[in-house]
């Protein structure tokens, strides 16, 4: 029996909280991360190493915010989405519940 995405976001959502849960320091706990993606973009920003310091510690905080603001778009993107499909449905269940239930349309 495979797992359904509903039940794979649920599990993950479960593995998150408890993970939080047992977490004292957030910020230390993500830091690794943080710097993870900042070496990344420090990277893309001088891949040969030439840039002064300060220049690539501007480059890289430029890059960081355009990363969150793609994701912020993405996941405004994706509500949108939810919304309408969620008004689609809702508009479709309520044209059939005027047309006599689902046995009255077929």
């Amino acid at each position: 029996m495979s797992i359904t995405s509903v039940e794979k976001t649920l599990r993950a959502q479960i593995a998150a909280a408890e993970r939080w849960g047992r977490t004292s320091d957030r910020t230390a706990a993500t830091a690794p991360a943080r710097a993870g993606l900042r070496a990344k973009f420090a990277r893309e920003a001088d891949p040969d190493g030439l840039l002064d310091p300060a220049e690539l510690e501007r480059r890289v905080d430029s890059l960081m915010r355009a990363h969150m603001l793609c994701m912020s778009l993405k996941a405004k993107s994706a509500r949108r989405k939810a919304r309408e499909l969620t008004e689609a449905a809702e508009a479709a269940e309520a044209e059939l519940a005027q047309a006599g239930g689902p046995d009255a349309a077929a």
